[in-house]
């Protein structure tokens, strides 16, 4: 009789075994894919980092900012950026992949980069200032 009730406890334990692991893999699952999307806005940051700067290097050197900054991007964030020409900053706005597009639009990260066009520096120096309005 004992070693009925004992082989009847082991088989619940089974199956509560079971139930645990079941319960388990979609916390498991739903943790992973979190870690993956913070990561995915974590690595679009520092790309927008980097096509900010590419953008304001190429204003700089008196070429359009788009076809840098589109350039410094890889394949798949090419469609994903939008780019912004203010007074001096180029702005890069950078949606990061997700497998839920809402998801993407919410997180989107910007950077941008500040740069004083030849056409700003050769207006300066025109009416005798100096280049930099920070010095002296």
């Amino acid at each position: 009789m004992a070693s009925a009730r004992a082989g009847a406890v082991a088989d619940g334990e089974r199956g509560q075994a079971a139930i645990e692991l079941l319960a388990g893999v979609p916390a498991l699952v739903v943790a992973g894919a979190v870690a993956f999307q913070l990561l995915a806005v974590g690595y679009a940051s520092s790309l927008a980092g980097d096509a900010a700067e590419a953008g304001a290097m190429a204003v700089a050197a008196g070429r359009p900012a788009g076809p840098a900054v589109r350039g410094a991007l890889p394949g798949w964030a090419r469609d994903r950026v939008e780019l912004a020409r203010g007074k001096g900053a180029i702005t890069v706005r950078l949606r990061p992949p997700s497998p839920f597009g809402p998801v993407a639009d919410r997180l989107e990260v910007s950077s941008s980069a500040w740069v004083r066009s030849p056409h700003q520096e050769s207006r300066v120096a025109a009416r005798g200032g100096e280049s930099d309005p920070g010095a002296g």
